[in-house]
């Protein structure tokens, strides 16, 4: 989830739970957006792995810390009960962990005693429909009515935005689990990744043997079930010399896969698909990229162009759109 949203449902739980309080929504909200700090530890996280993004400042263990300086620092600030600042805090850090395992960004809620991971695959690591709502609604909430309406005019756009907020995560896990429980009947597939749209989903496997990897993969909608697809796509791990240039999608596709993974973290970590088209000019060109992350269309990947001389490949890394398998 982006840092907006986090900040806003700690806000509205928060309120849900004292009601309209400033010190303490302000807490509240404060401590839902605090575990996203840990950038700021980048630097030593490869030191201390501990302290990397999604480490420890997502666990209990690192809320509660958070939770409990609070309780001894906001009453000196704004006058109330360290008890309620601890619980408030508290529960606005327990919010940010379970918005971020309820995406596909997994994260460790029992370190540093266990490093079991949290991730429901219900939603994307960043949504932007759940980050235009945040903004929009922070923008309300804080400059058009704040002390500018009265304040049951507050009060509703509160609780319609608790409202939107538990039908939109409701509506996310519901798809989630039904479709969970119907993977293995549509076929040869054990993963499920979300896509913005939470009524749209892809199912999808990945086998590796022999120095091969294969990923099948398929397009779902929520009560109307796979409309594209299978799709696959086969190459070797490794990058291995070859002669000339390609002379099919297929090869193009297979040649570049072991370079475009090198190139990536973010393509060698995520489940990922690619496709190749024929240049105008001659040579292919074979563009793979993330399944699990899209911006306005585009997804992260590595587009590899083998020039028709045979001559070495360019590896590029960027955001592209997908043209005949869209996402």
């Amino acid at each position: 989830m982006d840092l907006f949203t986090h900040v806003l449902v700690a806000y509205l739980v928060t309120f849900g739970i004292v009601g309209f309080n400033p010190s303490y929504l302000a807490a509240g909200a404060l401590a839902g957006g605090l575990p996203d700090a840990d950038a700021l530890f980048f630097p030593l996280a490869r030191r201390f792995p501990i302290l990397r993004h999604h480490g420890i400042t997502h666990s209990l263990f690192g809320v509660s810390l958070v939770a409990v300086a609070g309780a001894l620092i906001a009453p000196l600030l704004a006058p109330g009960s360290p008890l309620v600042y601890f619980l408030v805090m508290e529960v606005g850090g327990v919010c940010h962990i379970l918005q971020d395992g309820f995406t596909h960004f997994s994260v460790p809620p029992l370190l540093p005693f266990s490093d079991k991971k949290l991730e429901l695959d219900a939603d994307r690591a960043i949504n932007f429909l759940t980050l235009a709502v945040s903004v929009a609604s922070f923008y309300l909430l804080l400059g058009v009515e704040r002390n500018h309406v009265a304040f049951s005019i507050y009060l509703l756009t509160v609780y319609v935005l608790m409202v939107f907020y538990g039908a939109y995560f409701a509506i996310r896990l519901a798809g989630r689990i039904v479709i969970g429980r119907r993977l293995k009947s549509l076929g040869d597939f054990d993963s499920v990744v979300p896509t913005g749209n939470p009524f749209v989903w892809l199912v999808l496997s990945e086998r590796s043997a022999a120095g091969r990897q294969r990923t099948t993969w398929a397009r779902y909608v929520f009560g109307r079930g796979i409309v594209a697809g299978p799709f696959r796509a086969e190459a070797d791990l490794e990058p291995t010399p070859h002669p000339g240039a390609p002379r099919s999608g297929d090869q193009a596709l297979e040649w570049a896969y072991p370079l475009a993974r090198k190139a990536s973290a973010v393509l060698e970590s995520t489940y990922h698909f690619g496709e190749a088209f024929e240049e105008p000019t001659g040579g292919w060109t074979a563009v793979w990229y993330s399944l699990e992350f899209t911006m306005f269309g585009r997804s992260p990947g590595v587009r590899v162009r083998f020039p028709p001389d045979g001559g070495p490949a360019e590896v590029h890394r960027a955001f592209y759109r997908p043209k005949e398998r869209a996402i």
